[in-house]
């Protein structure tokens, strides 16, 4: 049987609690083997933003997962001669392990304008994509699939599977390319609020494991955010 392989992409800055529990919780409702986590060097969409150190994000999402048995970071993105592009990373993944089957996992709001990606077709039909949808994303409860997908041709609209409402796909779903819309995960986190109390002076609670809060503190991480 082909090793299943989820590719988390995002900034991860920093990665908190409702990223280990969105990885987590797919690991297990999709059977992977594993899921690497992936920071982007610099995303084309954040371009113009401060962003930390992807050297740093790493080093916080190797703290967050540590001990998570299936939860791995990869530095593909941040290597040298990477593009920014998510196609060339699947790719270039799907090099290294060809007979694995690939779960791209990608937010709802970034979903929304997956048409602007580059070569985004490609990447919707060549590999399985999952889309995590959060709370406070909106219009969550009322959002039908067909708005959630509207900007994406007939053929690709095709692939959706509407797994919300906490179902589980098939093994017979899972035997071919498609879209997963999912809803697993109550958690309700935002990076942005993270970096705004850390520059603030407010604890960060249960918003991020405990090392990474300690690696934040050390570096004077998101001080001045």
């Amino acid at each position: 049987m082909a090793e299943r392989i989820g590719v988390y992409g995002g900034t991860f800055d920093p990665p908190h609690l409702g990223h280990l529990a969105i990885a987590e919780r797919l690991v297990e409702a999709f059977a992977l083997d594993r899921l690497l986590m992936v920071p982007a060097a610099i995303p084309p969409h954040k371009r113009g933003q401060t962003i930390s150190s992807p050297f740093h994000r790493l080093a916080m999402l190797a703290l967050a997962t540590a001990e998570s048995p299936r939860l791995y970071v990869s530095p593909i993105e941040v290597e040298p001669g990477a593009t920014p592009y998510t196609v060339d990373t699947l790719r270039r993944l799907q090099q290294d392990q060809p007979e694995a089957r690939l779960f791209f996992v990608m937010g709802a709001d970034s979903f929304r304008d997956i048409h602007y990606w580059y070569q985004y077709e490609e990447l919707l039909s060549r590999y399985s994509t999952i889309v995590a949808m959060r709370p406070g994303f909106p219009g969550e409860e009322a959002t039908s699939w067909r708005e959630l997908a509207g900007n994406l041709s007939a053929r690709l609209q095709e692939l959706v599977v509407d797994l919300r409402g906490g179902r589980r796909p098939t093994t017979e779903q899972m035997e071919s390319q498609q879209i997963y819309l999912t809803d697993y995960v109550s958690v309700d986190v935002s990076a942005t609020n993270i970096r705004l109390a850390v520059a603030e002076g407010r604890s960060l609670g249960d918003l991020v494991p405990l090392s990474v809060a300690s690696y934040i503190e050390k570096y004077q991480l998101y001080s001045h955010a």
